[in-house]
């Protein structure tokens, strides 16, 4: 329900979604490191302030780029900061504008808010952000095959699997085989 004085983009009733800022370092920092057992060996955030400085700078100033900060909004104080706790992020990369108009999908949760439904409600955010202001047509998400809780994330968003992709991008070291997922504003408006 949107309302003047949000400091979210897209809210539903667990969690708002907003821009990633410099000042989120910290909180992004400290609670990559205390997931780094959950995130690895599928995904590696930035853990140190020049990392994160670089990570940001992509999404905030990059136009193929949009990054989204899910943040709990239980635990966000009256008229303060720019909101609640940050669970886990989602961002579009690889945006094509023109006749494509589409992005790639790339998320992960932080342990302490991993398995309590607020990625898929986050999602759900994202994804109407994309189709709807954003004015995007598709979006995909490349995920490694035994990385049940990613994949079970885009299904349960509407993402259908469109093929396998052997050695598809470089991860932790080594060319990894990756499912592909999309989604179209189509399948979003007849689901």
């Amino acid at each position: 329900m949107p309302h003047t004085a949000s400091r979210y983009l897209a809210e539903g009733p667990r969690v708002g979604i907003r821009h990633y800022t410099y000042e989120d370092g910290a909180e992004f920092i400290a609670r990559a490191r205390e997931s780094k057992d959950l995130h690895q060996p599928w995904l590696f955030p930035p853990a140190t302030d020049a990392a994160f400085a670089g990570y940001a700078g992509r999404l905030i100033e990059d136009r193929s780029k949009a990054g989204f900060l899910v943040c709990e909004k239980a635990a966000a104080g009256p008229g303060g900061g720019q909101g609640g706790a940050i669970a886990g992020f989602i961002n579009i990369n690889n945006i094509v504008e023109g006749g494509f108009q589409c992005g790639a999908l790339g998320y992960g949760v932080f342990a302490h808010a991993a398995g309590r439904g607020l990625m898929r409600e986050a999602m759900g955010l994202v994804v109407d952000h994309a189709f709807g202001p954003m004015r995007l047509h598709r979006l995909e998400i490349n995920v490694q095959p035994g990385n049940a809780a990613s994949i079970a994330l885009a299904r349960g968003a509407g993402f259908r699997l469109e093929g396998f992709s052997p050695n598809m991008i470089y991860i932790d070291g080594a060319w990894r085989d990756h499912e592909r997922w999309a989604l179209t504003a189509e399948m979003r408006t007849t689901a």
